[in-house]
């Protein structure tokens, strides 16, 4: 059941670089499954976590193949927040930085996110009932 409530969330590392990424990911599914709405501003190298050309891969160390790792990717992971949120009749607004995506050439991403600027995620910020920033370090 949906909350009315709606956390504003700016993550900024990109995947699979530290756990803050997983960590992000983690928060906005909790928020969602508890009903809330979620504003996410991808900044820096996190807009490249909607990147719809992650593949993954299998590990040669362990001797596995892509069938046996189950190696996740984060893009997989964005799109099943999207599929929840509309499951629980609640809004997730995904903003990757358009001066990050341009600076990293990192435009081809998965259906969900949208493009968007800073005055996106003060905006999201003023309308949220929280705000929570997940910096690199």
């Amino acid at each position: 059941m949906a909350t009315g409530k709606t956390v504003t969330i700016a993550i900024m590392d990109a995947p699979y670089e530290s756990a803050n990424s997983t960590t992000a990911l983690r928060i906005i599914n909790t928020a969602l499954e508890k009903g809330q709405n979620v504003n996410v501003f991808a900044y820096e190298g996190a807009v490249n976590l909607t990147m719809k050309a992650q593949q993954p891969h299998p590990n040669p160390v362990k001797g596995t193949s892509v069938e046996q790792e189950q190696h996740p990717t984060t893009k997989d992971w964005v799109a099943s927040l999207f599929k929840l949120a509309s499951a629980k009749g609640v809004k997730l607004d995904w903003v990757n930085c358009g001066l990050c995506v341009d600076e990293r050439g990192a435009g081809d991403w998965i259906e969900g996110p949208r493009r968007g600027g800073p005055k996106d995620f003060l905006d999201a910020s003023m309308a949220s009932d929280a705000t929570l920033v997940i910096p690199t370090k």
